[in-house]
């Protein structure tokens, strides 16, 4: 038996993180077997990771099912969880901590019914920013990356090269900015009256 405390009877057993497989919210797994659970898989966030919780006995290739599977209910659950404008300020203000080292410091942070033409949008002189209500619903990654494009603007208020640089210190720009592509696409085809998907 391992001295690892870890692994003794009854502990929790860690698999070393790994990037997530899918289009999931966290930015690392986290797999934690035990020996106390038997049928049950449960799964949370914790921070910037997700942990999944499986019994010890699984093989391999059921805890990659599972996990694929953990991280799809939870982005589910996610997605119909729909911030307040207190939540989406104490949002903003732990974003600006974590990639602006809490330099962006908003006066308001709320969500807006009238911009249908823009994610989001800031007024650095008054340090305000205002987030299209469009944005409710879709994966928190995508409302994270609009938020701190819009704190990027308190500190840079134009999109060069320095805004840019900002930018590329949140993982999930790149990724994000093409889910958003992706939805203006969509809202740009074709609809066929009575045409039905097969």
């Amino acid at each position: 038996m391992s001295a690892d405390p870890l692994h003794r009877a009854g502990a929790p057993q860690r698999t070393p993180t790994n990037p997530p497989p899918n289009g999931s919210g966290a930015s690392a797994i986290e797999v934690r077997r035990s020996t106390r659970r038997r049928r049950t898989v449960s799964a949370y966030r914790e921070g910037d990771r997700t942990v999944v919780l499986i019994p010890a006995r699984m093989s391999e290739a059921e805890e990659q099912r599972w996990v694929s599977v953990m991280l799809d209910k939870l982005a589910a659950q996610e997605s119909k969880r729909v911030l307040g404008d207190a939540e989406l300020a104490e949002r903003a203000e732990r974003l600006s901590g974590q990639y602006f080292d809490g330099r962006a410091r908003p006066t308001s942070v709320r969500w807006v019914t009238n911009q249908n033409t823009r994610w989001g949008s800031c007024t650095p002189s008054e340090g305000s920013i205002r987030l299209s209500h469009r944005l409710q619903g879709m994966p928190e990654y995508v409302v994270d990356y609009v938020l701190l494009h819009e704190l990027a603007h308190l500190l840079v208020p134009g999109h060069g090269p320095r805004f840019w640089r900002l930018l590329e210190a949140y993982p999930r720009t790149e990724r994000a900015r093409g889910y958003l592509e992706g939805v203006v696409a969509a809202d740009r085809l074709p609809h066929v009256p009575g045409a039905r998907s097969e």
